[in-house]
């Protein structure tokens, strides 16, 4: 079995940024865990105002990316 962190959601996002066929996708200037950081984020309308929800998250200098057996990627 393989081991996986990997979502049907993750997937999906994926797949819809790597497709071509959406165009409401933005790069996002944020935070993450107080630090500052970029966000790749899906932007829809709620009625008058723009909902941003957030896809993939760039890599800070504080993460460590490791995979299943605690390898440094």
């Amino acid at each position: 079995m393989t081991k996986t962190h990997i979502t049907p959601a993750h997937r999906e996002a994926f797949d819809a940024l790597s497709s071509g066929d959406f165009s409401n996708f933005a790069l996002f200037s944020c935070f993450v865990d107080g630090r500052p950081s970029a966000a790749i984020v899906a932007v829809t309308r709620d009625e008058a105002d723009y909902v941003l929800s957030p896809l993939f998250v760039a890599v800070t200098t504080d993460m460590v990316l490791t995979d299943h057996d605690g390898r440094r990627a």
